[in-house]
């Protein structure tokens, strides 16, 4: 389980994180939804190393997470990140070759035959540069890098930004496929109705609070969260 207690993330003097409390079971999807600013960035940023907190903890099964990236993806902590950030130049296949760089290359060549397996559009083009491939292409890929490294618990940023509606379903269903094979997943998301959906449990940030926590349904029907996230009724 990963725990965050007493989060506090600054920049500079500016503080983002006042006091986040977070928790993630084994093998659930936990999804964090807020407005732009809200700060969920800043607290996956935090939780993979990318960031130093100003105070509070991160634990993940009973130990203090490492607070340098590369060590919490050793513990078994990948972010994909906002915009998918794939190697524009390299090829698919060296793409996932960077994100096993930790990974003994028998063990790298079985789990890249499993991401090509869940993902056969990039065996189709592993020899095609990573800036030519379509948005969701990307993200596939993004993601595929991610599990390349064999974790525990997968951060995904924002996952649907900026692609098509019909392409969003298609990740949001590898995504739900992904946590029903085990995977722990946290998913930060503006579309708040799929991610929802999509939780075991959800957590509202509002400026760098925690102001309101519950199962996926639960939020669904608060009335403030279908307010000012859902669009309303209807």
């Amino acid at each position: 389980m990963l725990q965050v207690k007493g989060l506090v993330v600054s920049y500079g003097r500016i503080e983002a994180l006042h006091g986040v409390d977070l928790e993630v079971p084994d093998g659930q999807m936990i999804s964090v939804i807020g407005s732009n600013g809200a700060g969920k960035t800043t607290l996956l940023n935090a939780i993979s190393g990318l960031l130093h907190p100003k105070g509070g903890s991160i634990v993940l099964d009973g130990r203090p997470l490492p607070s340098a990236a590369h060590l919490t993806v050793a513990a078994g902590i990948v972010q994909v990140p906002e915009g998918r950030k794939v190697f524009s130049s390299l090829t698919v296949d060296e793409n996932l070759t960077m994100g096993a760089y930790r990974s003994h290359r028998t063990q790298s060549r079985e789990i890249r035959s499993r991401i090509y397996a869940m993902f056969p559009i990039l065996k189709e083009r592993s020899h095609q540069a990573a800036g030519t491939l379509s948005g969701g292409e990307q993200q596939m890929l993004s993601i595929g890098r991610g599990l390349m490294s064999s974790p525990k618990i997968m951060l995904l940023d924002e996952p649907s930004l900026g692609l098509a509606p019909m392409v969003v379903r298609q990740i949001f269903d590898l995504i739900r496929e992904i946590n029903q094979q085990g995977m722990t997943v946290v998913l930060v998301e503006q579309n708040a109705r799929t991610a929802l959906a999509l939780a075991h449990y959800a957590y509202v940030l509002e400026n760098g609070r925690v102001v309101l926590k519950g199962t996926g349904p639960d939020l669904a029907r608060n009335p403030q969260v279908e307010a000012v996230y859902l669009g309303g009724k209807g």
